[in-house]
């Protein structure tokens, strides 16, 4: 793990089922540091319920104000930490882990609802040939899972953790892995 990643604790699990705690957390990261205002105006908030928000994530020990920029009237956040992890099957706590997770799922589904419209119609051939969206149902067992979940965390930390090469963008990668627990295949 890097220095600038986090491990979430029961604590910040609890700030983070929030969606819109979450959301906000992403778009610091992603985008640098903002002020409420920014926020506000980029997630259609009004500016009580944003500042409420990043409080909570200051709280949380996620993100902290930005003291060489701003003013006392106009505050600038930013991300503590590049990324957060949380494996479930070492949480203490499993009814947030739950709630963190679902926050998530839901963030990535927003994500992918933005990416379908906004990204996949202007990717240039040489990205969008390269590019993936596969679904694929498995038959495993628990012990299956975890061995392919943890093998393919270990690829995606070694491209993660290399410098950027000339040519580089920002990529992400999504990676879903549960039990459909139906008769459906």
């Amino acid at each position: 793990m890097a220095d600038d990643d986090i491990t979430l604790d029961t604590a910040a699990l609890r700030v983070l089922a929030h969606p819109m705690r979450l959301a906000l957390l992403n778009r610091l990261r992603r985008q640098g540091p903002a002020t409420v205002r920014q926020l506000a105006t980029h997630f259609e908030l009004d500016s009580g319920a944003a500042s409420y928000h990043l409080r909570r994530l200051a709280a949380g020990g996620l993100i902290e104000e930005d003291t060489e920029r701003g003013t006392r009237r106009d505050r600038w956040w930013r991300a503590r930490h590049r990324i957060s992890t949380h494996d479930p099957s070492t949480s203490p706590d499993a009814t947030e882990s739950r709630a963190y997770v679902q926050a998530v799922a839901l963030a990535d589904g927003e994500t992918l609802r933005r990416v379908a419209g906004e990204v996949v119609p202007f990717l240039p051939d040489e990205w969008f040939g390269v590019s993936a969206f596969m679904s694929q149902n498995l038959h495993l067992t628990p012990g299956e899972l975890d061995a392919m979940k943890r093998e393919l965390a270990g690829v995606i930390e070694r491209y993660r953790t290399g410098e950027p090469t000339e040519g580089a963008e920002r990529v992400t990668v999504q990676l879903q892995m549960f039990p459909l627990l139906t008769d459906e295949t």
